[in-house]
């Protein structure tokens, strides 16, 4: 009896066993039998209620398989597994999914290989279903911290390792598509998840041995396609589908790991890696989140800023292909954002070099502190050239204002304050940030093309920029001309003037112009003057080599082809005359190179106008005399005198009239209709402006000395004030007669005077007028205002050394309502 019992339970187990247990062949090696599967697969579509069943008794068998290391059957119970995932779609899968989760969790748990390739690929085939419903309770922790650890594989084996690291990226993958497009798993973008996804996948991207094994695939047995896959790029495009699904709050979390990475495995240093990360990360995610990119890199150079030269010098060439991709679209708030944390590091990258020079020069180690100075140079440059290319990718409208930003930031002496303190930094500093802020300025302004000139050289560029050009450095005169040219020039004609020389043919250089615009007219009319005398105080200084005179006969030509109407070329020959009657006069104490230079920057810029204008006869006076320069005085032209062995002469001879250009000549030329060529006959004197009183050539204790001897000296002497009173002083005091005569004759010369005298003249006396006032004003406020004692002592200046004086508390005397 108890053996018929045992006997007659087999046919009652449940269908769904007897049919899972079908599909299984006595002989692993047969695999699954597609008639049994086609039988459970009908049942499961059937009876869906019965799907949880089927998959928890499947996990059963998977489980006892596995522990028995029979693998053939794990093979086909992953197999069925699939097969029931892509034909079952009903609110019941989602209990078989927990299910098959929890079967592919077994397999990855395991130590074979291949059983973690078999569980991956399951994971794959089942992200790429597409479920109605979204899952409440669903979480995939735990794959991706093993899917992370299988992409760092250290199998022993090449081959095996690679396959492990291709499935650790399918699998990440998987997770990726599976999560992004899911609210429910938004949990996938927290820190914790990216710490994991985000170094796994560059850590296969940078895998040099990987890199070589693609040109040289090979398929292992047993591997099939898996072996072929290559895990750098496999790695490169799981990374690209992340960013590319990254939302607007997810940016962060995203960046912060990339940045962390390169931090652990020193890739900074060369940052060749670095630069590629970025460049897929620009490329990848939506163009108006680039600006948290660049938050994000300039946030990590703060970080870094007492990190080595080259650690900063490769973050900076990082952030330069960041902005420079950013550029191209929506750059958001941070452009002025990026200059000013660039210009922050530009300052310390200064400090740091001159901290160094000043060791390296009371210590013995030459070579090591040549080498960190070198390496700042190195982080500088990269600085500067972040800052050029970024502005020079901007449009118009917005390097207008950058040229502005940066324009601000140039130190500048003589002015009140600046955004760079250069106090402790000396004066070598300041000229280094002043070189390195000029040169990212040229690049920033290269291809601007502004419609008018008020635009772009407002007042607040034009003032500061000027008074560089007035620094005894001629490199720095360079950089700003440099930067004219770039404003300026606005038909690219520089490419067509480099070089100062006679130019025999003008016409044949083809230059592009246009009629000068009203904004352009008056623009000349407010700031030519302005021009004109930094051109002339830039010819006569004594370090001025060939170059500086190159970029003064372009400037001089750009003006005249962008800027000149009648009036203006009227101003331009009076600026040459006056240029060479500067060479020419005993009172200038200049070397012979200048003067010779300046002579033969006149003649190359008076050939240009000539024939710019098509005058005939100013053509042939200005030709005449450049004949009689090459017979009798060749040194005065510039293809001689810049020459690297060019004999000068003792002294230039001013009785040979021939030799220079005349100005009564040249006003008989230009006589007709067109040209006020009576205005030549009105010498060029600059204007007298405060940049000559505030001496920015000076350092700023020197300036400040200097103001304070100014002061001190032209204080009058206490025994001029009183005059010596006669009967001589009386008579004449009482005596009225004839002054109404005086009065009337006095008004009619200043009404004559201010109806015939040049807008320059009467401009240049106004204005000394109120130098004149302004000054006295100074003197007043200097002897009246005094400010309060202190007990902590006076300061006092003289000669350029602060003194302190101390007060004691009980002789200071106190306002009555300050006395209680």
């Amino acid at each position: 009896m108890p053996a018929g019992v045992c006997g007659c339970c087999g046919p009652l187990r449940p269908r769904y066993k007897r049919l899972v247990d079908n599909i299984f062949p006595e002989d692993p090696k047969d695999g699954l039998s597609k008639s049994d599967m086609e039988k459970l697969t009908f049942y499961a579509v059937s009876a869906p209620e019965k799907l949880d069943r089927i998959g928890a008794y499947l996990a059963e068998r998977l489980s006892r398989d596995v522990v028995r290391h029979r693998y053939g059957y794990v093979v086909i119970a992953m197999e069925a597994l699939d097969q029931l995932l892509m034909a079952c779609h009903s609110q019941s899968i989602k209990p078989f999914v927990e299910s098959f989760l929890h079967m592919v969790a077994k397999l990855l748990e395991s130590r074979e290989p291949d059983l973690q390739v078999l569980g991956t690929n399951s994971f794959v085939k089942f992200a790429n279903i597409e479920e109605d419903t979204p899952s409440y309770h669903r979480r995939y922790d735990f794959f991706v911290s093993q899917f992370s650890a299988m992409c760092h594989s250290t199998h022993e084996d090449p081959e095996t390792r690679t396959r492990i690291r291709v499935a650790g990226i399918k699998g990440l993958q998987g997770v990726v598509r599976k999560t992004v497009n899911d609210e429910l798993q938004a949990i996938i973008w927290e820190p914790q998840h990216m710490d994991k996804l985000i170094p796994s996948m560059l850590f296969n991207m940078q895998d040099s041995e990987d890199l070589d094994r693609a040109g040289h695939p090979s398929t292992p047995s047993g591997a099939g396609q898996d072996g072929d896959e290559n895990p750098a790029a496999l790695a490169e495009s799981c990374f690209r589908e992340l960013l590319g699904r990254a939302a607007y709050g997810n940016m962060n979390n995203a960046v912060r790991p990339v940045l962390v990475h390169l931090d652990s495995h020193h890739l900074w240093d060369p940052n060749e890696f670095a630069v590629s990360c970025f460049r897929i990360i620009m490329y990848s995610i939506q163009a108006q989140h680039s600006h948290h990119v660049i938050q994000q890199v300039l946030n990590h150079l703060d970080h870094h800023n007492k990190n080595t030269p080259r650690v900063r010098a490769g973050i900076v060439q990082v952030l330069l292909e960041t902005v420079a991709i950013a550029a191209k679209g929506s750059v958001g708030p941070t452009v002025l954002e990026v200059f000013n944390t660039l210009l922050k590091h530009l300052r310390m990258s200064v400090d740091f070099e001159l901290g160094e020079t000043s060791r390296r020069n009371s210590s013995s180690s030459v070579s090591s502190g040549r080498g960190k100075e070198s390496e700042e140079r190195i982080v500088q440059n990269a600085i500067i050239q972040t800052i050029g290319f970024f502005g020079g990718n901007l449009p118009d409208y917005q390097r207008a204002e950058v040229m502005m930003f940066v324009m601000g930031k140039v130190p500048v002496y003589g002015t009140p304050c600046h955004s760079l303190d250069t106090v402790k930094i000396g004066h070598q500093g300041t000229k280094r940030i002043q070189t390195m802020l000029l040169s990212s300025l040229i690049m920033v302004t290269s291809g601007f093309k502004s419609k008018s000139m008020a635009a772009a050289l407002p007042p607040p560029f034009l003032d500061p920029l000027f008074s560089i050009s007035l620094m005894e450095d001629s490199e720095l005169r360079q950089l700003v001309l440099e930067i004219l040219h770039n404003i300026i020039d606005r038909h690219d004609n520089r490419a067509k003037l480099r070089g100062i020389r006679i130019i025999p043919n003008v016409a044949a250089l083809k230059i592009k112009r246009e009629k000068i615009s009203k904004q352009d007219v008056a623009f000349m009319k407010k700031h030519g003057q302005q021009l004109y005398r930094h051109i002339y105080l830039g010819c006569k200084e004594e370090d001025n080599v060939h170059k500086n005179f190159e970029l003064l006969f372009t400037t001089l030509a750009t003006v005249t082809i962008e800027l000149a109407n009648e009036e203006v070329v009227i101003d331009l020959i009076r600026l040459a005359i006056a240029l060479q009657d500067m060479a020419l006069g005993s009172e200038e104490n200049m070397p012979m190179f200048i003067r010779c230079g300046i002579n033969a920057l006149v003649a190359a810029y008076l050939n240009f106008l000539s024939q710019m204008i098509a005058n005939p006869p100013f053509c042939q006076h200005v030709s005449k005399v450049i004949e009689l320069r090459n017979l009798d005085a060749p040194y005065l032209l510039p293809e001689h005198i810049f020459r690297d062995k060019c004999r000068l002469p003792e002294s230039l001879d001013k009785e040979d009239r021939q030799l220079y250009f005349q100005t009564a000549d040249m006003a008989e030329c230009l006589a007709g209709p067109g040209y006020n060529a009576e205005r030549l006959s009105i010498p060029y004197i600059p204007q007298v402006t405060d940049e000559d009183r505030l001496t920015r050539r000076k350092s700023f204790v020197d300036t400040i000395s200097l103001q304070v001897d100014i002061m001190s000296n032209s204080l009058p002497d206490k025994s001029q004030l009183a005059e010596e009173i006669t009967f001589e002083t009386l008579k004449k005091a009482i005596d009225t007669t004839g002054l109404e005569e005086q009065e009337r004759e006095k008004r009619r010369q200043v009404m004559e005077k201010f109806q015939k005298a040049p807008f320059e003249e009467i401009a240049a006396h106004c204005e000394s007028k109120a130098n004149m006032l302004h000054d006295r004003l100074a003197q007043i406020f200097e002897l009246t205002i005094r400010p309060p004692p202190s007990p902590s002592g006076v300061v006092s200046i003289s000669a350029g050394h602060t003194q302190h004086q101390s007060v004691p508390i009980y002789e200071m005397k106190f306002p009555d309502l300050c006395v209680y």
